[in-house]
């Protein structure tokens, strides 16, 4: 045996999922996570494996960085800038995030204005040099922070740098000498693009989470060295992509939206197995519900992330917008008397009200016990009895509140929750102008099924999809996943006096740099490099991505992209204006090492008819029913359940509604369709 391990730490639950890359099989499984210590559920995890010898390979997608930027746990950082900019990270945008909202308070960097110190240098926006570097007043501010001893990373970022970075090494020389063990980011390497503001707020984030992030990635190796693996390790990046725990830790912004990637690069992975090419991936796990979009076979990219309203972080990463409503989410009643849910969750630790571990708070969990919609004889497959009694004590308290019936109680919370949800959904689909008819929407998560048929009948999506390992899916999405490095750099030039030379140098020097990253970290073979450049009409405040070709900028490449450009700008907004001078923006690189993925079995062939193992009672928004149940691991290809119906496996559960019909297709996927 040879195995590839995908590991996804989630708020409730860790999830496993194991590839015997010889015999082809596929085995997942869970276990509760430890927030004060997430690693410890990993090695809890681990005992499954007999035999540690025959994993070759783990990928793990972590929240360390994503909890110390929500809860602002990060490093006391120092930012330095170029002499009149110190202002820049609190002056942000001159927008508001409510024009009339007169109590509404900016929100707050990370970096506090006491921190945040000039050094006497300049360039012009060609990168000529107006002002040389004062290099004895950089090395008086080193000395100067070694002294405060309440320093722990240094943030630089100079006006224009990213032209030319010379000032930045300079600066971030002189600190490693002066401040050794301080670690330095500089703007240059962690997003060489324009616009002062969005440059500083990525850089600091990226100083504000190196001290935790390498701590805790150093403890977590340790840990691993001790049972033999920590050298198999690799860290899922934002972008999907694969990094080593050095790489995560050297850059630790990329580290952003690790966990949540994975379901995405499952998505994708389904995609180009069934042919379905549109996909909407509502993934529901114990805390939160991550919503994202494949269409046209790939997944949607962003550099417009927050981290809060205004707080800006560019790098590249997977296209994801998370609300927190997951199994875990607390209902409770607010001073209006109206039933609200979440987003405040159970976790892990106490955890919903069944769990027994302590919890008394009424969750969507305990409201899908209470409504017969999870077996609580059969979680996680039997090996996790739930306490139906707890969960009805729960829910009881909630009913009498709103004087309803526990049931009615009960239904009322997944509907909220449910409605939650769809406002997801609309924000990845309609604000993006996609029309959800378009698309068949994905159940992921261990709380995805169980409510994917609702959510596809309030969000007018005509079907609905479970997909192999719903409750992993993350994890599985991790063994799917190839190594990836994002690079741009921005190039601003005009078609009426493009400097082709110039371009070809950039270009050459990003497709250097993303290959160089991925050998560093061990991939030598395989390597794809995709190329793209963003442009506008001279003029415009947003830019199209259109791919090039290749390195070269020449007679033949160029005046293909001005044509490219054209038309593309016409098939977006419906005009183009030729002879329109044309400004190119940013150059981009992908650089993606592939590596060997699962390949999924096809199921044998039903009679189309399988038999339930047994009945329950359900309740659907008209009251009781008495419903088949079915085993997945049962259900064979071809095979068709009418709902009301209950399919349940060892990590989920997927409640078919009356009127909705689920059909299985060769791979094991559950269709359904109104």
């Amino acid at each position: 045996m040879q195995y590839v391990l995908g590991i996804d730490i989630g708020g409730t639950f860790t999830d496993f999922v194991s590839y015997d890359s010889q015999s082809g099989a596929i085995h997942n499984w869970k276990n509760l996570t430890t927030p004060q210590d997430p690693i410890e559920g990993v090695l809890q995890g681990l005992k499954q494996i007999q035999d540690l010898d025959v994993v070759t390979k783990i990928r793990l997608g972590t929240t360390i960085a994503t909890n110390a930027l929500l809860t602002r746990r990060g490093a006391n950082i120092a930012y330095v800038t170029t002499k009149g900019f110190r202002d820049v990270p609190f002056i942000q945008r001159a927008d508001r995030k409510s024009h009339y909202d007169i109590t509404w308070i900016k929100t707050k960097p990370l970096v506090k204005r006491a921190n945040c110190y000039e050094v006497s240098e300049r360039l012009d926006a060609k990168g000529a040099v107006v002002e040389p570097l004062d290099l004895a007043g950089v090395h008086q501010l080193a000395s100067a922070l070694r002294a405060n001893k309440d320093i722990e990373a240094v943030a630089i970022c100079t006006l224009f740098s990213y032209i030319d970075p010379v000032h930045e090494q300079q600066i971030r020389d002189i600190f490693q000498q002066e401040m050794p063990g301080i670690p330095v980011s500089i703007s240059y390497d962690v997003l060489p693009k324009w616009k002062e503001y969005e440059r500083a707020s990525t850089t600091i984030a990226d100083a504000y989470l190196k001290p935790i992030v390498s701590e805790s990635f150093n403890r977590m190796k340790q840990r691993l060295d001790g049972i033999g693996i920590g050298g198999k390790v690799g860290v899922i990046k934002s972008n999907g992509g694969e990094s080593t725990i050095s790489g995560a830790a050297a850059a630790p912004v990329q580290m952003t939206l690790s966990g949540p990637t994975g379901g995405v690069v499952a998505t994708r992975a389904i995609a180009r197995l069934t042919g379905i090419q549109n996909l909407v991936n509502f993934d529901m796990g114990g805390t939160s519900t991550d919503c994202s979009t494949v269409v046209n076979g790939m997944e949607l990219v962003t550099t417009s992330f927050e981290i809060e309203w205004g707080l800006p972080i560019q790098v590249p990463m997977i296209d994801i917008h998370t609300i927190g409503a997951g199994g875990g989410s607390i209902a409770w009643i607010d001073k209006g008397g109206m039933l609200r849910v979440g987003p405040q969750s159970a976790g892990a630790d106490p955890g919903p009200a069944c769990y027994g571990r302590g919890g008394t708070d009424a969750t969507v969990t305990d409201a899908n016990v209470v409504l017969g919609r999870i077996n609580p004889d059969y979680f996680l497959g039997g090996r996790m009895k739930l306490d139906a009694d707890a969960s009805h004590r729960a829910v009881e308290k909630i009913a009498k509140q709103l004087n309803l019936s526990v049931d009615a109680a009960a239904y009322a919370m997944v509907q909220i929750a449910n409605n939650n949800m769809l406002g997801a959904l609309r924000t990845v689909l309609l604000q993006r102008g996609l029309d959800p008819r378009d698309f068949t929407l994905i159940g992921s998560g261990g709380a995805g099924p169980v409510h994917v048929c609702d959510m596809m009948e309030i969000s007018g999506i005509p079907q609905a999809m479970v997909p192999n390992y719903p409750g992993q899916f993350s994890a599985f999405g991790f063994l799917m996943t190839d190594a990836r490095v994002d690079r741009h750099r921005t190039v601003q030039q005009t078609s009426k006096a493009f400097d082709a030379s110039r371009a070809t140098k950039a270009m050459t020097d990003l497709v250097e740099v993303a290959i160089g990253e991925l050998q560093t970290q061990g991939y030598q073979a395989n390597i794809e490099i995709y190329r793209s450049i963003e442009a506008r009409y001279l003029g415009q405040n947003h830019e199209l991505e259109l791919s090039f070709p290749s390195n070269e900028f020449n007679d033949v490449t160029v005046p293909d992209f001005w044509s490219r450009f054209h038309e593309e700008h016409h098939a977006r907004f419906g005009f183009s204006i030729p002879g329109e001078t044309i400004e190119t923006v940013n150059l981009k690189v992908i650089a993606v090492a592939v590596t060997e993925k699962p390949k999924l079995r096809e199921l044998p062939l039903g009679d189309g008819s399988p038999s339930p193992f047994g009945k329950r009672k359900v309740r659907y928004e008209d009251g009781w029913y008495d419903v088949p149940t079915y085993r997945r691991d049962a259900l064979k290809q071809s095979d068709t359940v009418a709902g009301p119906a209950v399919v349940e496996e060892e990590a989920s559960v997927t409640i078919l509604c009356p009127g909705q019909t689920l059909a299985v297709d060769r791979f094991g996927n559950l269709i359904i369709s109104s």
